[in-house]
């Protein structure tokens, strides 16, 4: 799907269809509609305001009607509710953004223009506008296809759609690259374990760096067993040692600044298919368990979105890649692990395996000095229970960092909340075998698990981003959702304007 500005009169238009944004009408008065609404109505006669009174169109947030044909407008009309306009704020917008999108996706236009993004949402400016809607377009049109076609009949995508707005083009040119970084990760996400396993993370990321040469060169390293046994990564291996494909550390960098410029570091928790290993998780839902590579998928994505927006930054991103499975030489519970920093872990449950892969993977990052290490992963059920799936946790010492992540939520609509870390729950992973255990027991589930990462962090400047709420939809929906990538790129584009100020 491409993306334009338009900036003649709506009714030279040329394309399938107009979307026009419909506010409610108050009771006592006739509400105050956009430029486009009353110049349709006048050319049909009133037309559009008797519709809307009579309740043929809908005006509730998100909501969508039709209308192929209407006497002395040559254009098939989308009709997008957006609410009470004195309501009308940023969450509102994206509702109707959303509404308009799917709306356009399932019908058979090819292009479209959109005024939604002519009006003037509470605290939004008209980039912010201009870059939600392309984004929710471009995430509406996303379908899965690696393993099952579109049926002859399904709507094909639209191949344009263009909006009008006072932004600049370079908007839409940004939407589009974060745009990609999100379908790489809805797509590594969606892949079967059987196709996505540690070994094609590897070979997919020498990939999208060949894909991305014309933006940037990306460099990759990617650790094999021999590599990672040589660095001690034994928690890491632990982990993998158990499924007949061998787990992979890998490594992107691509170099924007200058040579001697810290790099931010993303580092993903790549487990492609979790069983539980010996702890064995029960029979039902596991199937979704092929998303537990997310946040590697996120990190992915979100690196090569920086790529293709050509950031002046330096930019690393790690992905540790294993599956946990039962076999016989899986590791088990009452194990005690040496990891890459030297310290030692009791095992009491491997299905908090996600924390064991991560520790050596940020011990190995520590060596790229990093300005900023943020580690991303679907680490808990705890944190569904706290947060459900509306925002991903954050957890930090470092609480500039975190209202830097939490700030990028929020301009993103890719929100996260923060969690403590404080010491007093570090005491939960005491034992008597090992500097500590994997799992901290029941309370604080979530956090006691930010606790045992934080102890591989010592002297950096870290997060910790639990997205097991965020990064896949449950139900009829299922599927994978790209979160938090907008959050992780607006995060390093907040760092880019920042060095330049």
């Amino acid at each position: 799907m491409k993306f334009s500005l338009y900036q003649q009169a709506a009714n030279d238009y040329s394309g399938d269809c107009l979307i026009v944004p419909v506010f409610s009408i108050p009771a006592s008065s006739k509400a105050t509609q956009s430029e486009l609404f009353e110049q349709l109505d006048q050319a049909s006669g009133g037309q559009l305001h008797n519709l809307l009174r009579q309740g043929d169109i809908s005006s509730k947030p998100g909501q969508t009607t039709w209308l192929l044909s209407l006497a002395g407008v040559s254009h098939k009309l989308l009709l997008t509710g957006c609410g009470n306009s004195d309501e009308f704020d940023q969450r509102k917008f994206r509702q109707a953004c959303q509404g308009a999108a799917q709306a356009l996706r399932n019908s058979h236009a090819r292009s479209a223009l959109c005024a939604l993004t002519d009006l003037a949402p509470c605290q939004a400016e008209p980039d912010w506008q201009l870059r939600m809607a392309a984004l929710e377009f471009a995430h509406a049109d996303y379908r899965y296809t690696h393993t099952k076609k579109p049926a002859d009949d399904a709507a094909p995508s639209s191949d344009e759609v263009a909006f009008i707005s006072s932004a600049p083009s370079a908007v839409l040119q940004q939407a589009s690259a974060i745009a990609y970084g999100v379908d790489v990760a809805r797509n590594l996400g969606d892949l079967p374990p059987n196709i996505c396993h540690p070994v094609f993370l590897a070979e997919h990321a020498q990939e999208l760096a060949d894909a991305a040469s014309e933006f940037a060169t990306v460099e990759v390293e990617v650790l094999d067993v021999a590599a990672m046994q040589a660095l001690n990564m034994n928690a890491l291996l632990a982990v993998g040692q158990g499924s007949a494909v061998p787990p992979r550390l890998i490594a992107m960098h691509y170099r924007g600044s200058d040579s001697h410029a810290q790099p931010y570091v993303l580092v993903g928790k790549g487990i492609t298919f979790d069983t539980g290993g010996i702890s064995i998780k029960p029979g039902a839902n596991m199937e979704q368990m092929k998303y537990d590579m997310c946040g590697a998928a996120t990190v992915i994505g979100a690196f090569f979105a920086a790529v293709r927006l050509q950031l002046p930054l330096n930019i690393s991103c790690v992905v540790a890649a294993a599956e946990n499975m039962p076999d016989g030489r899986a590791y088990r519970p009452g194990d005690v692990i040496t990891s890459m920093s030297g310290k030692t872990i009791e095992v009491l449950n491997t299905d908090a395996e996600g924390r064991m892969v991560l520790c050596d993977a940020l011990t190995w990052s520590q060596r790229l000095k990093p300005a900023a290490m943020v580690d991303v992963a679907t680490l808990t059920g705890a944190c569904v229970v706290a947060l459900g799936h509306h925002a991903s946790a954050v957890m930090s010492k470092h609480d500039d960092l975190a209202a830097e992540l939490l700030e990028a939520g929020q301009n993103s609509l890719d929100r996260c909340w923060q969690l403590p870390l404080w010491d007093e729950y570090q005491k939960q992973l005491d034992t008597k075998f090992a500097d500590m255990k994997n799992v901290g027991g029941f309370p604080a589930g979530s956090i006691t698990a930010g606790c045992f990462l934080s102890r591989f962090t010592e002297g950096q400047r870290w997060a910790h981003l639990d997205i097991a709420g965020a990064a896949w939809e449950w139900g009829k929906n299922e599927g994978s959702t790209g979160r938090p990538v907008r959050l992780l790129t607006q995060w390093l584009l907040d760092r880019s304007n920042a060095a330049a100020h």
